[in-house]
């Protein structure tokens, strides 16, 4: 109530309602200046059986009311086309612009708000321009010793412990059906010892899957996130449910982009989010492109999490690179949304 009070409309009416008053005493003074009982006439007199003491108070409340009501009514419609359009740029809608007119300070202040959008909308073309050329140069000059060392390091992790944990696996439980007459202690330790090598084996799947080369090479977003779930499908319990705009045209830096804060948030689920069921949606408007990830794990709350995740902080950096804007909206046992928003601002000839 005290903020609502607060608003600019109400002031006006507050306002309105001292004016008002003041204006009705300094008219009755004058009026009444040469009567002996001066402003004590209003007491005196009535109206239609009402005293005029009532009639002017009425007269003081309608009167200032409607007057700071009128006076604020167009102020207050403005004012929220300004707020809008500070929303719309807020979300990264730069593309937008406040339409005022008049030539008073607030249209002024629309139109300063107007060149920042397109100032900012400029650096946001600048900074995908730059991105698509680094992406050109660094797939020229691709880190070759870091690729061939991660795919050394999951070749050997591939052929030696996730071998050796399988291996054990088996052999637990080739072991356990010879415990038929074993007491129950051992039986229980030796199914601890199945279930640690059955979760040691798992997490081994989800660190090569995380091993995987951290570009295209070569593919389409829409490629490279289909082959990364269907790996996925395979490799661990999850069921996986994509949506695709079937025609996107989209920069290759900012896919690379794109492709990799995919990739972190999958990480991210494997890792903590003990989900079992994801959606993943890519749209592209005229406006801007839409990457969703929403998952039923675990959740979390926002404040605990947002300075000291460096998965999210390394997903908000992606999408910063791409003038993008990045939401995490998460709920504890309910699971967690991740939404990046990239606005459209190369050319056709800039694509090709």
């Amino acid at each position: 109530m005290k903020k609502r009070m607060a608003r600019l409309q109400w002031q006006f009416i507050r306002h309105s309602f001292f004016i008002t008053m003041i204006t009705s005493i300094l008219i009755l003074f004058l009026m009444t200046y040469d009567n002996p009982r001066g402003l004590l006439l209003v007491y005196d007199n009535e109206l239609v059986g009402i005293p005029v003491i009532i009639w002017i108070i009425l007269f003081i409340l309608l009167t200032g009311f409607t007057g700071g009501y009128i006076q604020a009514d167009p102020i207050k419609k403005r004012i929220d086309q300004l707020l809008h359009g500070a929303v719309r740029y807020e979300r990264g809608t730069f593309s937008h612009r406040v339409a005022l007119d008049g030539e008073d300070e607030l249209a002024e202040l629309a139109e300063r708000m107007n060149q920042m959008a397109a100032h900012i909308e400029e650096q946001v073309a600048s900074l995908q321009r730059l991105s698509s050329e680094r992406a050109m140069m660094q797939e020229t000059v691709k880190k070759a010793a870091v690729t061939e060392e991660r795919q050394r390091l999951a070749r050997d992790l591939h052929d030696a412990v996730s071998q050796q944990l399988f291996a054990i696996s088996m052999m637990t439980a080739a072991i356990k059906q010879g415990f038929v007459n074993a007491d129950e202690t051992s039986k229980q330790q030796m199914e601890l010892v199945e279930q640690m090598a059955n979760t040691a084996q798992a997490e081994m799947r989800a660190l090569l899957l995380h091993l995987r080369p951290a570009h295209l090479e070569g593919k389409s977003l829409r490629e490279g996130v289909r082959n990364l779930f269907e790996e996925l499908e395979q490799k661990q319990n999850i069921n996986i449910v994509c949506e695709m705009d079937p025609d996107t045209s989209i920069p290759k830096g900012i896919e690379d982009q794109l492709f990799r804060l995919i990739q972190e948030a999958i990480s991210n689920i494997l890792r903590h989010a003990k989900a079992t069921h994801v959606e993943f949606q890519l749209k592209q408007t005229r406006q801007e492109i839409k990457v969703k990830i929403i998952d039923n794990g675990i959740g979390f709350h926002s404040d605990t999490i947002k300075h000291g995740s460096y998965g999210m902080q390394t997903m908000r950096e992606r999408v910063n690179e791409v003038g993008g804007v990045l939401q995490v909206v998460s709920v504890p046992s309910k699971g967690t949304q991740i939404e990046a928003k990239v606005p459209i601002a190369w050319q056709g000839e800039e694509m090709e």
